[in-house]
């Protein structure tokens, strides 16, 4: 044992959940650490015939005011934040009958999870633990002296370091686990005053506490040089911060950045027949409804098909094996599903490397959330785009009516261009994308390159013109001018989505008629940047 190293005589141990915390406390035991507890967590280890004293019979007064007051106590937070061999606090222990806790395990009360599950007000305040974070605290700041423990993750290192030491932690892990416990906290109170937040309906606090909890340590970032981490900060949400892997190779930073683009891009048609996204650095190259997943994903494919390699593909039922050996066919980097078929996971199980993400169910594009983006020096924060086009009051602008066929297509390619970077032009036609124009500077420039990508997968097809003819053309913010429109009537577009507002809608709804195209306003942008 060095001069670092703490001996453990004594721990107080109160938990809500209590996986593994019998084992955790008879090994203590066996090492002659005392163990002193609360409530549940006190008469559980007594159940298993294991001595421990009561927090009651160590402060003298009874757990009360159903349990929300029984360590806030100075027997409790002095014994956590006494400095060993401090003349001063030594005394002050003598002098008051205060013994050292050298070790403290608490995991707190169940916010985020009764939050999770909808529970009603309430319940959701009487989950706010006061008393645990008051001692993680305690105890973290005087690391020195005090080991804490805040998930049962770390019973086994801390044995192991017991063990090793002669019953004692050392220093480097002590403030290791100080760190964590600290971190722990903080997500906590996060997770607390976000949800005052929306309960109040507070739409820019004064403070603002963003946390989550370790899902993967990644390689690296978007370039080799950036450290990067994938943190996990809402389980309510299917996608793939939660999804399962069930095969291929680690994810990396931009893998998860594209299959989260490719994932809530496909959860725009939950109720609707099979459809497919194909992302390619956080844009698609295509998007599809089908009969079947493997009609989505070829008439998907058949929209940008050189881009597609290396590409996600997020679908948003089942994936069964026809779609799967289709897929499979293409280099894919990851598959992200609700679901698998045992016969499509059998088939995947060749590529290796190929990454099968497996959800549980798709994200709802029209749930409330916040999203984040750092900026220097701070956050930039906002609510979730969580527009959806079958909500919106869509108006004609034009003198020609649009056609059934055409109101689906127009619709279908607005969910579309929501999900592709500003500035958004996407052709589509019957339930696919035929032509996407993404993250240009001019709208007309994204007219025109959605144009030539059209031509190019005519080329490759065989056909004898592109897709584009008889298309309808979405555009995720207004028409500044009339020239993005014209470019897009000249590629053969009968019909045009785009949410008005323009000093010029009179200019670009004249040029609209002029060419007998139908023209919907939806009165919502969708800037994506």
């Amino acid at each position: 044992m060095t001069m670092a190293d703490q001996k453990i005589r004594r721990a107080l141990l109160s938990v809500s959940d209590k996986a593994g915390l019998i084992e955790f406390a008879r090994a203590l035991h066996e090492h002659g650490i005392a163990l002193v507890s609360t409530g549940g967590t006190s008469a559980a280890i007594k159940a298993a015939g294991l001595p421990v004293t009561d927090v009651a019979d160590l402060t003298g007064f009874p757990e009360m005011m159903d349990g929300r007051v029984k360590t806030l106590h100075p027997k409790v937070h002095g014994g956590l934040l006494a400095i060993r061999g401090n003349a001063e606090h030594d005394k002050a222990s003598r002098d008051h009958g205060i013994a050292p806790i050298d070790l403290l395990v608490v995991n707190l009360y169940p916010f985020e999870a009764t939050v999770a599950k909808g529970a009603a007000y309430d319940d959701c305040v009487e989950n706010i633990d006061v008393g645990g974070p008051a001692m993680i605290r305690g105890a973290a700041k005087n690391h020195d002296s005090v080991t804490v423990i805040v998930e049962a993750s770390d019973y086994g290192r801390v044995l192991a370091d017991i063990a090793a030491h002669g019953g004692a932690t050392t220093l480097a892990l002590r403030r290791e686990l100080a760190a964590k416990a600290f971190a722990r906290t903080a997500a906590y109170d996060a997770a607390i005053s976000n949800w005052f937040a929306t309960e109040n309906k507070t739409i820019a606090p004064d403070w603002r506490a963003f946390g989550g909890r370790l899902g993967q340590a990644l390689r690296y970032g978007e370039n080799p040089h950036q450290s990067a981490a994938m943190y996990v900060a809402d389980c309510r949400r299917f996608g793939v911060a939660t999804a399962t892997q069930i095969q291929g190779k680690e994810l990396s930073y931009n893998n998860i950045n594209d299959t989260d683009a490719a994932f809530e891009l496909v959860s725009e048609f939950a109720s609707s027949t099979p459809a497919v996204a194909i992302i390619k650095h956080a844009n698609p190259c295509g998007v599809a409804e089908g009969a079947t997943l493997k009609d989505a994903y070829l008439k998907a494919l058949s929209c940008d098909p050189v881009s597609a390699f290396g590409g996600i593909v997020a679908l948003n039922h089942t994936l069964d094996a026809a779609a799967a050996e289709e897929i499979a066919k293409v280099f894919t980097e990851v598959i992200i599903a609700p679901d698998a078929t045992a016969e499509a996971k059998a088939l995947l199980a060749a590529k290796k490397n190929l990454r099968l993400l497996l959800t549980g169910g798709l994200a709802d594009p029209a749930s409330a959330g916040l999203t984040v983006k750092s900026i220097a020096g701070g956050l930039l924060v906002q609510s979730r785009d969580c527009g959806t086009v079958d909500a919106l009051d869509l108006k004609v602008v034009s003198k020609r009516q649009p056609t059934a066929k055409e109101m689906a297509d127009l619709k279908f390619a607005f969910r579309v261009a929501k999900h592709v970077k500003s500035n958004a032009i996407v052709y589509a036609r019957d339930g696919a994308t035929v032509g996407i124009g993404a993250g240009q500077m001019s709208r007309v420039d994204s007219a025109r390159i959605a144009a030539l990508k059209a031509l190019d997968a005519a080329k490759a097809a065989g056909f004898a013109e592109p897709m584009t003819r008889g298309s309808v053309v979405a555009s995720d913010a207004f028409f500044p001018f009339a020239d993005g429109l014209i470019t897009a009537a000249d590629a053969g577009v009968t019909a045009v989505i785009q949410p008005g507002g323009s000093m010029r809608d009179d200019e670009v709804i004249k040029a609209a008629d002029e060419r007998g195209l139908a023209m919907v306003f939806t009165g919502m942008r969708h800037f994506r940047h």
